[in-house]
């Protein structure tokens, strides 16, 4: 189980940091609609396509990054204060109900969406380029399948922590720069003004 876990948060890793270029290609491409716009007087006809396609591919291919950082915005007032056995079994029942129904919805749904735009050889309807769609409905449907597999991945860290006690450890590719300045410097050296 351990090992399937592991597994499944490194693809999640991988697909994150590969669909992370897009910030790249979405700052160049704004760099150079923004110099052919306001330098030039030639704006481009798809940077916006460009723009809301490159930022729903990264914000769609995060979401299972996000889940195996245990990073999703999460109202823990009471949550914290319970043992990890609790919040394991909590967590479990809440993926159940809730988690795999709506991300099946997505990745049903979006497999369909995709099918069909592929189909049909959609193009945006927003630019006379005529830029295609299809890709970014695929993601869709690739953003639901990589959050099923990151959900199963806590489900079974749901299942260790009830069986052990604790939870398993995530690891940890990336860290906060607040927690990085605090290595660094230390906590009890205070902020001179």
């Amino acid at each position: 189980m351990v090992g399937y876990i592991r597994w499944i948060d490194s693809l999640s890793k991988a697909l994150a940091h590969s669909f992370g270029w897009c910030i790249v290609m979405l700052t160049l491409g704004t760099s150079y609609e923004v110099f052919m716009r306001y330098v030039l007087n030639r704006p481009t006809s798809w940077a916006y396509d460009m723009s809301y396609m490159f930022y729903g591919a990264l914000f769609m291919m995060a979401g299972a990054y996000t889940l195996s950082k245990n990073a999703h915005v999460r109202g823990d007032f009471l949550y914290q204060k319970w043992k990890p056995t609790t919040q394991a079994k909590v967590d479990l029942v809440l993926y159940i109900i809730f988690f795999f129904p709506g991300v099946t919805a997505l990745f049903l749904t979006g497999g369909n969406y995709a099918l069909e735009s592929a189909r049909i050889l959609e193009v945006s309807v927003n630019s006379p380029a005529g830029v295609p769609v299809w890709p970014l409905k695929a993601i869709i449907f690739a953003a639901g399948l990589s959050l099923l597999l990151a959900g199963s991945a806590e489900v079974c860290r749901c299942l260790y922590c009830i069986k052990h006690g604790e939870w398993l450890s995530r690891d940890e590719d990336i860290k906060e720069l607040e927690q990085v300045l605090l290595e660094t410097h230390g906590t009890d050296k205070k902020v001179q003004s």
